[in-house]
């Protein structure tokens, strides 16, 4: 029964424990994210409408009048309704360009909006891996503690029997006390991690070990920011050429079919009245002069794209930079790896040799203490070099500009 009762408590948390695919989906659902795409839906939205304005408008309307002085024009009273159609058949070349500004916003939404999916997801597996390296490097030191509380209790009966010194003893209980100190950091650092994660994805986690990052050879292309910058620069363009349209003729069609109703108290008046009309019209405008309104506000606009061209121009060379940077890093990674496993193998061989001669009385504990605390960095520095190398594998995959979840394994 009381195994049953274990086994029902631990199921559970092993059946919720997140990988680091889990949480990155988990994130990528989040408030921030979703706001994005609320923003790309918004522009998208408003293109349709956009759209919908160019096409045939159809107004009615109708009206009664009543006047003190009937004349020919004007009845003693009268109900008028109309059907008004118009259509702009051309305005000088905007609705196109506007067009295509509005198709470049989108496209720079949707990249903006891919560019914060994989800042997440960089987020996410640095703080996956982070995890893991706190918890590896926590059970190195729970371990440490105990060699060190195993050694206390040995010299313990020694000092009973009065073979040793109670400076022998302290030394090795403040050992234990700083050693403490250090695990309590670690458990800190441990829940500010899981902390972090439970900001990024809106709820609590539990972190399953075992996922572990894919790298490609695959040819770099430009980051998603990168290009939703160049959309926005395409943008600023049209949005520029959108205004010199102002200066061009425009061209507006027009029907208008008007029925009447007049009163006439005057029978003269009543011999002329008119039933309905309708009125056909061709509108021509054009904009001769406005004082250089025109010009200078595409001087404005241009200068603004000017502007945004030079920050592409910068981050695409710094991203380029950014991912030279990052293949460096990667291969120094891999090389710390294998420095680490040479440094964690010559700290036990010590730590053997050293515990023996410790244990036989050959060497003073303060040569144990030194090679017992190598012999535990040794192995937290490789733990911390193992995941490193996967967080270094994920932004070689984020300067590449691919999108990093999907080389989540």
């Amino acid at each position: 029964m009381f195994k049953r009762v274990i086994l029902g408590l631990i199921f559970p948390i092993l059946l919720f424990s997140e990988s680091l695919n889990d949480l990155i989906q988990m994130s990528l659902e989040n408030k921030i994210i979703n706001a994005s795409k609320k923003n790309v839906e918004s522009v998208q939205e408003e293109y349709e409408s956009v759209k919908k304005a160019y096409l045939p408008s159809v107004d009615i309307g109708g009206a009664y009048t009543d006047v003190a002085h009937e004349t020919a024009a004007n009845a003693n009273n009268s109900v008028n309704a109309y059907v008004d159609v118009s259509y702009s058949l051309y305005d000088g070349g905007k609705k196109d360009l506007k067009y295509k500004s509005y198709e470049s916003q989108i496209e720079a939404s949707n990249k903006d909006l891919l560019s914060l999916k994989n800042e997440v997801s960089l987020d996410v597996i640095k703080h996956y891996y982070d995890y893991l390296s706190y918890s590896s490097q926590k059970d190195a030191k729970q371990k440490e503690i105990e060699q060190l509380d195993a050694q206390y209790k040995r010299l313990s009966k020694f000092f009973e029997a009065g073979t040793t010194t109670i400076d022998e003893l302290d030394k090795i209980k403040s050992k234990v006390e700083s050693a403490n100190v250090q695990l309590h950091e670690l458990e800190l650092n441990i829940q500010t991690v899981l902390h972090e994660l439970e900001y990024i994805t809106g709820q609590k986690v539990r972190i399953d070990a075992g996922s572990y990052m894919e790298i490609s050879n695959e040819e770099a292309e430009l980051r998603n920011d990168i290009k939703a910058l160049e959309y926005s620069m395409k943008t600023e363009l049209l949005n520029a050429k959108e205004i010199k349209t102002a200066d061009n003729p425009q061209i507006n069609l027009n029907n208008t079919y008007t029925y009447y109703d007049n009163n006439y108290d005057s029978a003269t008046y009543k011999d002329n009245e008119l039933e309905d009309q309708n009125i056909f019209a061709v509108n021509i405008k054009w904009n001769l002069f406005d004082f250089g309104s025109t010009k200078t506000a595409y001087n404005a606009a241009h200068k603004s794209y000017l502007s945004t061209r030079s920050k592409y121009e910068y981050e695409k060379n710094k991203a380029e930079v950014d991912l030279s940077l990052a293949l460096k890093s990667y291969k120094i990674a891999k090389l710390k790896i294998k420095s680490a496993n040479s440094a964690l193998k010559a700290a036990i061989s010590t730590y053997d040799v050293i515990k023996n001669k410790y244990e036989n009385g050959l060497v003073d504990n303060v040569n144990y203490l030194e090679a017992l605390s190598d012999r535990s960095e040794a192995e937290s520095s490789l733990s911390l070099a193992k995941y490193n190398l996967e967080i270094r594998k994920a932004n070689v995959m984020y300067h590449k500009g691919k999108n990093v979840w999907e080389y989540v394994k």
